[in-house]
């Protein structure tokens, strides 16, 4: 699977694995504590700037940004120090996806409430259709990411924490491309439904006219025997159809999702050709990254053996809590008055097509995009001790050349698409003591069990290769990472012997 996923395939939107606080797995990896109050750890073999100490992230194939995120929501919940991250993607749309989370996630409280910011996230994160509101805030920020990646200066201005210092010049051009892409209002250029349909119908072949059996087995078969279980059919099914996962809000869902649209060269007639369209996962689903785990255990709850909450319901209580951390410092608590959140909207009943739209919601639905435009940006959430790299892609067979990265990485994350990318050179970037965790292939369910087992096998070679072990079993039923660590002997160490 490993030397699979090195073939030219569509970019990850989201994860096969939930989403990790980083900093716990720079603990022993024997030794995870199981409650928040033993996470107070102190994490050695790190570097100092300043009397602060830094841990040095690297991010390969991330994808969604889930871990980049959690990471720094959580992060009051750890001893003060430098997180420094530093994220390789395969595509330039995953880069520009991840701006648009951040942004998203820090929009100052002025300017958006959580309850809102965090369904506004999870549409545009795993929607292939989107309300025409999400629609106009997208078109809003691609101006500001436009300014950014054309003005150096602007963009240190308004996003500090984000350094591209390292992107050339024909990725900036490019990246301009995309938001510009993005910034259009017309839904033609990127008919999604039709893209969807058409990859749906290549994957299922003759299994496409009983397609909701084909649905209900891989939902059945893969994701609930394999741990995923809070997922519905209901959801997952309309999700599988549709490409719609998360709808929290009454509305129309019917302006295509622009940040989903990426090229790829593909065979025609006339030859190969660049083509833009919907490249990505069509199985596996974006509940995954955010809503099959919660520390809010009642939401965890089953009543005659069937959950009792959907993974749109606890992917929204997880977002909100992670936001909420974000700007307050503090752990969020579900409030006592019985809903699972304050003024909880559920995912709504019927699921609305253009004919339903009344022409109360047409006036509501043109006055917020009329308020959103009109709206004057008031700034970021202040992120202090962050900083968050972009790379080349070609850099991640050039990071041991440059000396700046020698013994440097406390964590290397790899993810099941880019993972053949884990060389032997890796070794000479990883810190003393550092952590290596690859992302396993337990929820992808395209593979089957036996492919799933073999994967553990194939990883944990090149984790070897790269100086990296374990002590502990990885058992693919149970595991969807696998972690590594390093020892001792790093290049200066072994230089100093």
């Amino acid at each position: 699977m490993a030397a699979a996923a090195g073939r030219r395939m569509g970019p990850s939107w989201w994860g096969f694995s939930p989403a990790l606080d980083l900093q716990v797995h720079c603990e022993s990896i024997h030794s995870l504590p199981s409650t928040l109050t033993g996470l107070q750890g102190t994490i050695q073999h790190l570097t100092s700037s300043d009397g602060l100490p830094e841990l040095n992230i690297l991010l390969v194939g991330g994808g969604d940004g889930r871990h980049l995120l959690k990471t720094i929501c959580q992060a009051s919940r750890w001893p003060h120090r430098k997180l420094k991250f530093f994220i390789i993607e395969s595509d330039l749309e995953l880069l520009a996806r991840h701006m648009l989370f951040l942004s998203l996630a820090l929009e100052h409280p002025e300017q958006m409430g959580l309850q809102e910011k965090s369904e506004l996230f999870l549409e545009l994160f795993g929607n292939s259709l989107i309300r025409s509101k999400t629609a106009n805030y997208l078109q809003e920020k691609s101006e500001l990411f436009i300014q950014c990646v054309t003005d150096p200066d602007y963009q240190q201005c308004v996003m500090p924490f984000l350094n591209l210092s390292s992107i050339k010049f024909k990725e900036r051009d490019e990246l301009e491309d995309i938001f510009k892409f993005w910034r259009i209002a017309d839904p033609k250029l990127f008919p999604i439904d039709k893209y969807w349909d058409g990859k749906n119908r290549r994957h299922l072949g003759t299994r496409y006219d009983s397609r909701k059996g084909a649905y209900d087995w891989d939902l059945s078969m893969k994701l609930h025997d394999r741990g995923a279980g809070v997922i519905n059919s209901r959801e997952y099914n309309y999700w599988r159809e549709k490409g719609v996962a998360f709808m929290n809000r009454e509305g129309v869902y019917d302006v295509p999702n622009k940040t989903l649209a990426s090229q790829m060269v593909v065979p025609q007639s006339s030859g190969k050709v660049l083509t833009r369209g919907y490249w990505g996962d069509i199985t596996t689903s974006p509940y995954v990254a955010f809503g099959i785990e919660t520390e809010e255990k009642s939401l965890l709850e089953t009543a005659n053996g069937v959950h009792v909450k959907s993974a749109q319901e606890i992917a929204l209580h997880n977002i909100i809590s992670l936001f909420h951390e974000l700007a307050t410092g503090k752990v969020y608590s579900v409030p006592a008055s019985g809903q699972a959140e304050a003024e909880l909207v559920k995912p709504v009943g019927d699921y609305k097509t253009n004919g339903d739209q009344t022409a109360a919601e047409t006036i509501e639905e043109k006055a917020e995009a009329e308020d959103t435009k009109q709206s004057k940006y008031k700034g970021f959430i202040t992120l202090n001790n962050v900083e968050i790299h972009f790379l080349p892609l070609s850099w991640v067979n050039e990071l041991h050349c440059k000396g700046r990265f020698t013994n440097f990485f406390n964590l290397l994350y790899f993810s099941s698409s880019m993972v053949h990318l884990l060389k032997p050179e890796y070794k000479v970037i990883a810190a003393s003591k550092a952590t290596l965790v690859l992302e396993l292939t337990k929820f992808m369910v395209d593979l089957q069990a036996d492919k799933v087992q073999s994967y553990v096998s194939i990883v944990t070679k090149l984790a070897q290769g790269a100086g990296f072990t374990s002590d502990e079993p990885i058992d693919w039923k149970t595991h969807y990472i696998a972690r590594f660590e390093r020892g001792d002997d790093s290049v200066e160490l072994q230089t100093a012997q």
